[in-house]
């Protein structure tokens, strides 16, 4: 052999042995990428997703469709051309109900039957399911279709209208195929879902999806804790249930975002179980009460409380004779703990104290006055909801409003049993006041935590307030109290 092919040999063997060294320091699953300034990442390969086929024959047999008929009444024949007579109608005044009677005869009000359907799962081989309440709670009569085609009548054994949860019940002697009930609170952001359900009366369509974001709150009501999927969620999928991939439920597939798209939201399986026992039993379910009208601590009240993060529950009000008021809770205190769990924010407390059993003694931690109180409470119960906090706006030249003292004339005409602090008499259109969503006849309590007794306190307050950094305002609005911030960008 030549030197010149011995060279060429010696060249090609040194480049495979450095081929296969590279090779070798490469799982068959890994590959590397490098980026400039981007430390060197490894990505690993998987497969490719399994097939759910399996997973939705195991699961499939527990979802049932429901459809509800209700009577609705319609409208009569004057009503049908010229709308309802309540007001009265011109058209009706003038032509007279002879006129309609002798063309289109006496048409009293007829009553007509609406159909709609929804979806629901069976959680026990005693025949009870779980679903929604918007799909049956005006319902006259339920029928519930299983996926062998078998349909049986069903009854409401308890509703909470305040989480859209319903627990109905069906007689059947066959051996019921039950879903198994899963943790919701294990589930996270990014974990594969698959709901089942009927949308548009198509039944046991499946759709897949991920974990798009937890404890949404959607404005739905005041334990709102959705879990957002981008799983295919339409018209006549509530009430039926959202899988994870061990075929657990974890989830009541319940709202839509109209327009969107990808945008589906489920009560999590745990808030269902919190109560099942209390719709089997009662039929509806009983929370507990603290007592206390709350707000959130924006970053402002939080400057203005001395926090450093804004995080918790503000105390607005107390109310008389509640579990509250019994251990010496106060406005301006911040709820930082309920039951050993940490309160993130407003919406947090409502849910946990709403699940408490009631009579349970519960610790709760509060920041007051910049140090941290521990104190145990009596859940109570809770009888009316009603009382919300209701925004009405105040007061003062840079901050746009006028305030005068609380005078006994006033006092007599405002209906107001304590005089303390100064009223709001007037708020400038688009002023910090305004902003800060004060009205007139609020009466400001205090500023920048500091009492007010009269409009002397209040321009000393006033004069003192940095309004850029922003000026927590304690305003007493009628049966309500509440912290304002006055702020100007």
């Amino acid at each position: 052999m030549s030197k010149k092919w011995l060279g060429i040999l010696i060249l090609l063997v040194f480049v495979a042995s450095g081929f296969i060294y590279a090779k070798s320091k490469l799982t068959p699953r890994e590959s590397w990428f490098s980026e400039t300034n981007t430390p060197v990442r490894k990505v690993v390969f998987e497969k490719g997703l399994p097939s759910l086929s399996d997973l939705v024959k195991g699961v499939k047999p527990a979802v049932v469709n429901i459809s509800t008929t209700t009577v609705v009444k319609g409208l009569d024949m004057h009503e049908r051309f010229f709308g309802p007579s309540n007001p009265p109608n011109p058209f009706k005044d003038f032509f007279g109900n002879d006129f309609f009677d002798r063309f289109f005869g006496d048409s009293p009000r007829r009553e007509f039957k609406q159909r709609s359907l929804g979806s629901g799962f069976i959680i026990d081989k005693e025949g009870y399911i779980l679903t929604n309440n918007h799909v049956v709670e005006k319902a006259q009569s339920i029928k519930v279709k299983l996926s062998d085609g078998k349909e049986y009548d069903a009854q409401i054994k308890g509703r909470d209208p305040k989480t859209d949860i319903a627990l109905i019940k069906i007689n059947a002697k066959n051996n019921l195929p039950v879903a198994a009930l899963g943790n919701s609170d294990q589930i996270e952001v990014g974990d594969w879902v698959v709901a089942i359900g009927n949308p548009f009366g198509l039944e046991t369509t499946v759709t897949t999806g991920i974990i798009s974001a937890k404890g949404r709150v959607i404005g739905a009501g005041p334990y709102d804790d959705f879990i957002q999927t981008d799983a295919s969620i339409n018209p006549g999928n509530s009430g039926g249930p959202l899988y994870n991939l061990k075929g657990e439920v974890v989830g009541i597939n319940t709202a839509i975002v109209s327009g969107g798209q990808g945008i589906g939201f489920a009560i999590p399986i745990n808030v269902a179980k919190n109560m099942l026992s209390q719709l089997k039993t009662k039929g509806k379910v009983d929370r507990g009460w603290l007592g206390v009208v709350i707000q959130k601590v924006t970053p402002e009240i939080a400057k203005g409380f001395g926090l450093k993060e804004s995080e918790g529950a503000l105390v607005g009000d107390v109310m008389e004779n509640s579990p509250a008021e019994k251990v010496d809770l106060r406005r301006g205190d911040i709820i930082i703990s309920f039951d050993g769990k940490k309160i993130k924010d407003m919406d947090t407390l409502p849910k946990l104290v709403g699940s408490t059993e009631i009579g349970k003694k519960v610790k709760i931690a509060i920041i007051r006055d910049g140090k941290t109180i521990e104190k145990e409470i009596v859940i109570g119960e809770l009888k009316d909801e009603s009382m919300q906090i209701s925004r009405k706006p105040t007061t003062e030249k840079d901050f746009g409003i006028v305030v005068q003292d609380i005078t006994p004339e006033i006092a007599k005409h405002m209906n107001l049993k304590d005089k303390k602090g100064v009223i709001v008499t007037d708020v400038q259109p688009g002023s910090p006041a305004q902003e800060a969503d004060i009205r007139s006849g609020d009466v400001i309590r205090e500023i920048g935590r500091k009492p007010i007794r009269n409009v002397s306190d209040f321009k000393a307050a006033m004069k003192s307030a940095n309004i850029k950094e922003g000026i927590v305002v304690l305003i007493k609005r009628e049966n309500t109290t509440f912290y304002a911030v006055l702020r100007q960008e």
